[in-house]
């Protein structure tokens, strides 16, 4: 249901309906009483409208005037990502955290990418072990597992949408910051997460896995 917007005309006629009776409170158009009013009601229009637009601010998916007090309260924009480009990536990151119930399962961090816009999939490791490890395939010591990898298009993009998005902002961004960011401030302390972009160069995390884990050793 619609929540309705009145205009000046409306405003006007209704003011007109509560006026006392008698000669001093003409209700015709183009008296003195009548200007004078007219030129108060597009005021009561303004703040009608106001008041309407104000009712999508409640929530985050659709907050615009108040959609830093919303990242102000969930401690955004993160310094790990800094701020973003558009309304439309604010917001999700916005609703991201507000509905975060924490978690640790794959569904979870898939779900989690998917508020923020991406779609991931997530890959487990395992150490080899004799009579399972096939030749050919790649050997992993133990530290694997304790390892997981995000699975995220490189050419994956956030493109800017009609009702959405405000003039200036980007019609596409490639950002995916706020995606390591979010996933790896949540990753379980005991494991290290890793991105891998598929058809596109990775971020170069694996060097620095491999250096500090030797998990080559």
């Amino acid at each position: 249901m619609a929540v309705p917007s009145f205009a000046a005309g409306q405003f006007l006629a209704g003011i007109k309906r509560t006026l006392p009776r008698g000669k001093a409170w003409p209700r015709a158009t183009g008296t003195v009483l009548d200007q004078v009013l007219s030129g108060l009601m597009p005021s009561s229009q303004r703040y009608s409208a106001a008041c309407v637009a104000m009712l999508a601010d409640v929530f985050p998916a659709t907050a615009y005037s108040v959609l830093q007090e919303w990242e102000y309260t969930l401690g955004l924009p993160d310094p790990c990502a800094g701020e973003l480009a558009t309304i439309q990536q604010r917001r999700a990151q916005v609703v991201a955290r507000f509905a975060d119930s924490g978690g640790c399962s794959v569904d979870y961090f898939v779900n989690f990418a998917a508020q923020l816009g991406y779609t991931i999939t997530i890959t487990q490791f395992a150490p080899a072990r004799f009579g399972i490890a096939k030749f050919g395939t790649p050997f992993y010591g133990k530290p694997w597992a304790f390892v997981w990898q995000v699975n995220v298009e490189a050419t994956q993009t956030v493109n800017a949408q009609f009702g959405v998005n405000v003039f200036g902002d980007r019609y596409r961004s490639w950002n995916s910051a706020v995606l390591e960011c979010e996933l790896t401030a949540r990753a379980p302390a005991h494991t290290t997460v890793i991105f891998n972009y598929v058809n596109g160069a990775p971020t170069g995390v694996w060097d620095q896995f491999f250096w500090n884990t030797g998990v080559w050793a």
